[in-house]
């Protein structure tokens, strides 16, 4: 689904308090469901540090760049760090490792990115994962979402929020982007990674509020290269597509049109057949994200520009601190 644009805004007509009204019993509902959940599971400890990169919201806010940067760390110090994932998406229960014969169909996509850099295990029940993880040799676990799930006991936990809308209009689902109610999430977290739409964003002084007493690591999402050259028909299908054009032009990307879908959209034959279609109209190359890319149809992806990102973080000290500990009980074990 698309994020509805009321639940970015807490009073006013944009806000659509009737609609948000109606819905609050159902997110009285869902919140209650999620609680329940966290309070009577027993978490399994699988005996290895797992790291969650969570959030509290619904929708995309730069999870899956914050697991590769952790990933990559952690193995370049001969760590044999894995990830682990539900693999949104994908029809596999799990628990299998991703492989080069596995597509987006199979294991979703985020697994699919995690996988260029790192051994990956999807798995239904995050416990069941980190087992399997742990049998085949893993000495740390990076969990890719999962903050709301506590199969397992967690080392530390990450939570990544996006600085430009925060935790929306504050409302658990359906009535907001909220997955639960904001104090326990937050209440949860070991520290926050806010990351920016740019270096010099000014954080909003609500947000800030909000995060009181928290540990807060500012990041970004930096571009591997330059947009390529000439026209760009651009197009998305990630939490907030917005954030992907809003991207490209800040560094110098000629957008002459650009298409959102929903997240974690199944790209089919006559899409991108129409996409191409559309962009030949202008003379335009299409572009993309890589997490879209992955879920093109192979026939298609070599016509089309992938535009990789990686995380920057601001007070890298401070992250590596909270991994010293994680560091020396996975290189002891």
């Amino acid at each position: 689904m698309r994020p509805p644009e009321f639940w970015n805004f807490r009073e006013g007509r944009d806000s659509a308090p009737m609609i948000r009204f109606l819905l609050t019993p159902i997110s009285w509902i869902y919140g209650w469901a999620a609680a329940r959940r966290l309070k009577t599971t027993q978490s399994y400890d699988v005996g290895i540090p797992v790291i969650c990169v969570g959030n509290a919201t619904l929708g995309g806010a730069g999870k899956t760049p914050v697991a590769i940067y952790l990933l990559k760390s952690l193995r370049r110090m001969q760590i044999n760090a894995v990830g682990l994932t539900r693999g949104y998406g994908g029809h596999e229960k799990g628990p299998i490792p991703v492989s080069e014969r596995h597509n987006a169909s199979d294991v979703g996509d985020e697994p699919l990115l995690l996988a260029r850099h790192a051994p990956i295990w999807v798995a239904a029940g995050r416990d069941d994962g980190a087992r399997a993880a742990r049998s085949h040799g893993a000495k740390a676990i990076v969990m890719d979402d999962g903050h709301q799930n506590p199969q397992l006991v967690k080392t530390l936990s990450l939570l990544v929020v996006d600085a430009e809308i925060g935790f929306g209009n504050g409302c658990v689902f359906p009535a907001g982007p909220l997955r639960e109610k904001l104090e326990p999430s937050l209440a949860r977290a070991d520290a926050i990674i806010l990351m920016k739409p740019s270096v010099d964003y000014e954080i909003d002084d609500h947000l800030t509020e909000q995060l009181k007493g928290k540990i807060i690591i500012p990041a970004y999402l930096a571009p591997q290269s330059e947009p390529p050259k000439g026209k760009l028909y651009a197009f998305a299908g990630i939490g907030r597509p917005n954030k992907f054009f809003d991207s490209l032009r800040r560094h110098g990307g000629d957008i002459v049109e650009e298409i959102p879908y929903a997240d974690h959209y199944k790209y089919k034959n006559e899409d991108i057949e129409n996409l191409f279609m559309l962009a030949s109209e202008y003379g335009a190359t299409l572009i993309t994200t890589e997490k879209d890319h992955v879920r093109l149809p192979k026939g298609y992806r070599r016509g089309i520009q992938a535009w990789p990102v990686s995380v920057v973080f601001e007070d890298e000290l401070t992250l590596r601190r909270l991994l010293h500990p994680i560091i020396q009980a996975a290189s002891a074990s």
